[in-house]
């Protein structure tokens, strides 16, 4: 008895099946082209998150640029085109060791900020002095830090804020106030994250 010939199973390309999609970054950034991903179907590129260098972003190779990180959720997917919003940023913890040597004080603040707009951010900020202070002085430090945060929820929609913290507006702002406490090595925010509400 003959045998039966077996059947080739068909084998699929799946990358043949994908589609390419322009990912934009938010109007603060002038939704400017940021990446491109390729995916079978919008619904698997919505709530995907990229992480790119503030550098990659605005073209613009500072120091602070490079060591900055941007994370974007893409949320709507129109067409070819999937646009992000912005949820929060990161200076690399290398660079921020290059800041915190010896015979220095450091004061970290952990706040959530209530913007404008009724949207919460969590900021992480790092006050260095000049030198080592006294327990008495890093008390007075954090309370104009703490005085600093409360105001800026009530002058800031949630984009205003960013822009404020990821360019270094907002901690120069307060490094101004504390070089009037003590000599002031360094202030960063160097974190931030969106508390995000999903249906």
């Amino acid at each position: 008895m003959a045998a039966t010939p077996i059947k080739k199973a068909k084998v699929v390309d799946k990358w043949k099946s994908k589609q390419w999609f322009t990912v934009l970054a938010p109007s603060a950034f002038d939704t400017k082209e940021i990446a491109e991903l390729a995916a079978t179907e919008e619904e698997n590129l919505k709530n995907r998150i990229l992480s790119l260098s503030l550098a990659d972003v605005t073209g613009q190779p500072s120091q602070s640029a490079i060591f900055t990180s941007l994370k974007f959720r893409i949320g709507d997917v129109k067409g070819k085109s999937a646009y992000t919003k912005l949820i929060g940023h990161e200076i690399s913890p290398s660079y921020i060791r290059t800041l915190s040597r010896r015979n220095r004080s450091i004061i970290n603040v952990v706040y959530d900020v209530k913007t404008k707009d009724d949207q919460s951010v969590r900021v992480k900020l790092l006050a260095i002095t000049g030198s080592e202070v006294s327990q008495n002085t890093k008390k007075n430090i954090y309370h104009a830090i703490m005085e600093e945060l409360k105001k800026v929820g009530a002058e800031y929609t949630l984009d205003q804020l960013m822009q404020e913290v990821i360019f270094g507006k907002f901690a120069s702002k307060i490094f101004n106030r504390l070089k009037q406490i003590t000599m002031m090595r360094r202030v960063e925010v160097r974190k931030s994250e969106v508390k995000e509400q999903f249906a």
